[in-house]
């Protein structure tokens, strides 16, 4: 082979071999980026990858809000009313958290079996449930109807 050739071979392997790597390392860090939204139900049917960050959301549980009179330490629990999630969280609620209305959790499910939360989000008004919780819902049998609101995200 000619020197010349040889030399163009090696200069296009190379910057093939660098685009790959780049690709690679791009794709790795979207993908510890992405939060999948799981319910109760599939987390209990062990769908939710433990100890690595997602979203999970459903129905606050009347009766299940103990919170901790000496710190910020909140335990609930979150329900599509077939299974329930024990939820733990540190730190303030929003001002529109209360029982029976709809919660979405970001945070990481850990061997204990409950959901460790970093951050709660509660609806705007009466009248709004986020679409991944009235689908986990419609999933488990029950229709946001039957809590008179409405869906964002839908018609």
């Amino acid at each position: 082979m000619h020197p010349k050739r040889k030399q163009k071979l090696f200069i296009i392997m190379g910057l093939l071999s660098l685009a790959a790597i780049a690709v690679g390392l791009t794709l790795y860090a979207l993908r510890s980026n992405v939060n999948l939204f799981f319910s109760p139900m599939q987390i209990a049917d062990g769908e939710a990858p433990m100890e690595r960050q997602i979203r999970a959301g459903g129905m606050v549980k009347e009766d299940s809000v103990s919170r901790n009179s000496e710190n910020l330490d909140v335990v609930f629990t979150v329900t599509d009313y077939v299974d329930d999630l024990e939820v733990r969280y540190s730190g303030i609620l929003p001002d529109l958290f209360r029982e029976g209305q709809g919660v979405v959790v970001v945070g990481e499910m850990r061997e204990g079996g409950y959901f460790q939360a970093s951050e709660v989000m509660a609806k705007h008004d009466e009248n709004y449930m986020p679409k991944e919780v009235a689908d986990a819902l419609e999933e488990s049998g029950y229709s946001p109807e039957d809590y008179g609101v409405k869906v964002k995200g839908a018609d």
